[in-house]
């Protein structure tokens, strides 16, 4: 009964896709909740189409604005079409998340097996404060599928210690926190450092390569999760959400999963507001959408913002180390 049910919600959920992809998503974009899906160079392509072209990746990353109310809409869409995509062709779908972090994946799985509520998982997962309302849909579709859900990302906390203590401090965790994060980061001068510093707008040398390493720390964890999933469970096809940083122009999830196992398919789903894309690789789908609102109107908010931000930052790092 289960099963029928579960087929029946996601028959009915592509249908509306199908239908939804046909008509407003070929306008142009009008409202916050409107995308318009082309081919990675500007010309329009429906849903189905979008899914033809990463039918046969092993990884499809998916970038995301965190708060865009249309992204969050194709993005369970998209998982949607992907997994009766596998119901086709038999290749596994599994969701891979930038939400959650390693250290929660038991709690996940826990609630995907309906042996935990959603009160434990969102405060147990430590989950982001947008759950509810843009991330829920996701997880809620994985479990009634029966998907399996990776915790990619690693914790906030060890991130932001690598932040402020620098690369070299990760040799001083304790296994346990140790294991949270990549095995290596990818700290050479690569596209994607370049790309990194030049949004840096404020600190010395050293402070932006100690952000650098924290940053990359995100990518390299996230791509090794997944590379390491993909080599015990050959076959599968992973969705992996993240931040558009991560995603756009391949350079930085991307070229960390390929440096990892190079043998791997990847294909981009990257969003993007008027004519406004990043150099790098041309992605196979894009997803034009309305800009959300700007964040600050003169350098002088951005700069208080920031500065409370790194301040909030600081931690007492010595609790994750080795006694």
């Amino acid at each position: 009964m289960l099963r029928i049910i579960a087929f029946g919600t996601l028959s009915l959920l592509l249908s509306a896709c199908t239908n939804h992809s046909t008509s407003p998503h070929h306008r142009a974009a009008a409202t916050l909740y409107d995308y318009r899906l082309d081919d990675g160079a500007g010309s329009a392509i429906t849903l189905t189409q979008a899914l033809d072209k990463v039918q046969d990746a092993d990884i499809v990353l998916v970038g995301e604005l965190h708060t865009h109310p249309a992204l969050h809409l194709l993005e369970t869409e998209f998982l949607a079409g992907l997994q009766l995509r596998a119901q086709g062709d038999g290749r596994a779908l599994v969701l891979s998340m930038e939400q959650f972090s390693r250290g929660s994946q038991p709690t996940l799985d826990a609630y995907l097996a309906g042996r935990i509520g959603e009160a434990k998982l969102i405060r147990d997962s430590d989950a982001w404060p947008n759950y509810a309302s843009d991330y829920r849909p996701l997880v809620e579709f994985a479990k009634s599928q029966r998907l399996t859900v990776l915790a990619a990302n690693a914790p906030k906390p060890l991130i932001s210690c690598i932040g402020q203590e620098g690369a070299a401090w990760m040799s001083s965790l304790a296994p346990i926190h140790r294991r949270q994060l990549a095995r290596e980061l990818t700290l050479e001068d690569d596209p994607y450092r370049r790309k990194f510093m030049a949004s840096m707008h404020h600190g010395d040398a050293d402070t932006n390569s100690r952000r650098f390493a924290a940053q990359t720390g995100w990518d390299d964890t996230m791509a090794e999760t997944m590379v390491d999933y993909l080599r015990a469970h050959p076959g599968r096809r992973i969705m992996h959400i993240a931040g558009n940083f991560h995603v756009e122009g391949g350079l930085g999830l991307a070229s960390r999963i390929a440096s990892r196992n190079p043998a791997l398919k990847i294909a981009l789903v990257v969003p993007y507001s008027g004519a406004s894309q990043v150099a790098g690789r041309q992605p196979e789908v894009g997803v034009n959408i309305e800009a959300l609102p700007k964040r600050w109107q003169s350098e002088g908010e951005m700069k208080q913002d920031m500065g409370a931000l790194h301040q909030s930052r600081q931690r007492d790092c010595n609790q994750w180390l080795q006694p």
